[in-house]
């Protein structure tokens, strides 16, 4: 398989579109037609992560944070940054980051988190995007309504809820005339035509619009079909950064945080707050998550699970009765590995070898 086709595959998972605005995802280093044979999964490209891939002979590897951030001005083996560069290069082994994407896609960072800690009822914790939805309106022959519903809805048109093939028809008749230089599926050249019609009318998520009009067309008898696209306001799929849920049973929060701890393997995790409080409504996001402390407390959570929690951000929480867990930042986000590992096999068809890597655990701290 060549880079570029894992790309669009990695993009699948995580698209680039859901990214802040500030991030720098996808490919960092290497060229799309190389063919991949070998991927190293890892948190970051740091300096053991890249030995690690050029001894295993890694063809790619695909990190969390992306290494390249801002302008790079010079690339020299004796800086650390130059030297990681350097060696990607020389040894061809590609590198591409999913970062807030992956951390705001579905089964992505957080629902990973969400999904290890059991929680239920899970909801977006700070909505980042809200998918736009069209109508469609096409006239099709009563002779081919059915095929150009199913074509549609096999392409993602007239999804509500779980519900599918979600379209609403009405009988009627339309006419027209086919001019010069026409070739009409029904009626004469010059002659007014009058046929038994119906209108199809289904709801269209943006993302796949294109693809369902093309299957419209494709499918429609009508050498010029005749459809509208209306612009809606309903509310569409949501996506953002954390989760929010319940567990199922209360628990003191000492109890909890020590659940925490041994679920994520953290190392030197703190916490705030009365460890005696119940803890039932859970809300995460892994990495740095202060910025949603608000969030988190306006959602009614007791306790939040984030890291690089700062002095006066867990003053800030505990003013609002927030029990808080900083859990590391390494260990918030690592659990995502393994879920990736197992999705790229399952879409791969070709014998890739997926291997995550065990020199990554690069927290810069020293715990006593």
């Amino acid at each position: 398989m060549i880079l570029s086709d894992l790309i669009d595959i990695m993009n699948s998972i995580a698209p680039p579109i859901l990214s802040e605005s500030w991030d720098n995802c996808g490919l960092q280093i290497g060229d799309e037609n190389k063919d991949i044979k070998k991927i190293l999964l890892a948190l970051n490209a740091v300096d053991n992560v890249v030995d690690e891939a050029i001894k295993n002979n890694v063809d790619l590897i695909i990190t969390h944070h992306p290494f390249i951030f801002k302008g790079i001005k010079s690339i020299s083996s004796n800086t650390y940054r130059g030297n990681i560069i350097y060696k990607l290069i020389k040894n061809n082994v590609a590198l591409f980051a999913a970062h807030t994407n992956l951390d705001i896609a579905n089964e992505g960072v957080n629902d990973v988190l969400a999904k290890l800690l059991d929680l239920e009822n899970t909801q977006v914790l700070k909505v980042t995007r809200r998918e736009k939805s069209y109508k469609i309106v096409v006239f099709v022959p009563e002779s081919h309504g059915e095929m150009v519903r199913d074509a549609i809805s096999n392409k993602g048109a007239g999804w509500i809820g779980n519900y599918s093939h979600c379209t609403y028809n009405i009988n009627g008749f339309g006419t027209f005339m086919p001019r010069e230089n026409t070739n009409p599926y029904i009626g004469k050249e010059g002659v007014v035509e009058k046929v038994n019609e119906v209108r199809i009318e289904t709801i269209v998520p943006h993302n796949r619009l294109n693809n369902v009009l093309n299957a419209m067309i494709k499918s429609h008898p009508y050498e010029e079909v005749a459809y509208d696209i209306y612009p809606l306001e309903n509310k569409g799929q949501e996506w953002g950064l954390g989760r929010i849920g319940e567990m199922k049973t209360k628990v003191s929060l000492w109890d909890f945080a020590n659940n925490i701890k041994n679920i994520l393997g953290s190392k030197g995790l703190k916490f705030y707050g009365n460890i005696s409080k119940d803890i039932k409504k859970v809300a995460v996001c892994g990495g740095s998550g202060a910025d949603f402390i608000s969030d988190a407390h306006n959602k009614g959570a007791d306790v939040y699970i984030t890291s690089d929690i700062k002095y006066h951000d867990a003053q800030n929480a505990m003013e609002r009765n927030l029990a808080l867990i900083d859990a590391g930042h390494y260990y918030t986000e690592k659990t995502v590995l393994p879920e990736l590992k197992s999705r790229l096999e399952k879409i791969i068809d070709e014998d890739i070898n997926i291997i995550i890597s065990d020199k990554d655990d690069c927290s810069p701290y020293n715990i006593l």
